[in-house]
């Protein structure tokens, strides 16, 4: 039988046995999706190309260390790599635009700020910047699926499809994650009094 019709988890599984033949075969199979995943997100060729390269590093570094555990779902697992380093590479750059907006439940596009908290006084840009800042680290602290969708849906513009897409979830659940993530942010607002940051 052709290499090329063996499914993921057998070339994995040849791989792991020594045939450097099965990765690239592997490699050819996905590169498409993944790519596009990933350029989806960071909106630049050449950063993406470097992602899809440490991505596979990963694979590879993970695979040889006998770490890797796919219970057959070989895709899903690179994505979730991908998407770990798409997130690590924003939160090193801390290229998160200051002043998010997404488009609430009636099509108006407001920040997330107002969002959250629609008392935010009204300071000068530092202390403006101070409590942005305060926002991020709430959204760090949020459970990882919720953190996950508020960053892709706020900060890297991505439709709930392309989200969907993305984390291979339903679109119902990635607004699921949303809604709670936002539901989470106003409660941690609340309880750490937050407007006080900008007296």
């Amino acid at each position: 039988m052709s290499i090329q019709l063996l499914n993921d988890h057998e070339l994995v599984e040849l791989y792991i046995g020594g045939n450097e033949e099965s990765l690239a075969v592997l490699l050819t199979r996905h590169k498409r999706k993944i790519f596009s995943s990933i350029i989806m997100v960071v909106k630049d060729r050449q950063l993406a190309e470097d992602i899809f390269q440490d991505t596979f590093i990963k694979v590879i570094q993970t695979i040889k260390k006998g770490q890797y555990n796919e219970e057959g779902k070989f895709l899903p697992w690179i994505l979730r790599i991908a998407r770990n380093l798409i997130i690590d590479h924003f939160r090193r750059a801390k290229k998160m635009p200051p002043m998010p907006v997404y488009v609430n439940d009636e099509g108006e596009e407001i920040s997330v700020f107002n969002s959250l908290s629609a008392e935010e006084p009204r300071h000068s840009a530092e202390e403006k910047g101070v409590f942005r800042k305060s926002i991020r680290n709430l959204i760090n602290e949020l459970p990882a699926d919720q953190r996950e969708v508020v960053l892709m849906r706020i900060y890297y513009d991505m439709s709930f499809k392309e989200i969907s897409e993305f984390t291979n979830v339903s679109i119902n659940t990635a607004l699921g994650r949303m809604r709670y993530g936002l539901f989470n942010l106003k409660k941690m607002i609340a309880e750490k009094n937050m407007d006080l940051i900008l007296r």
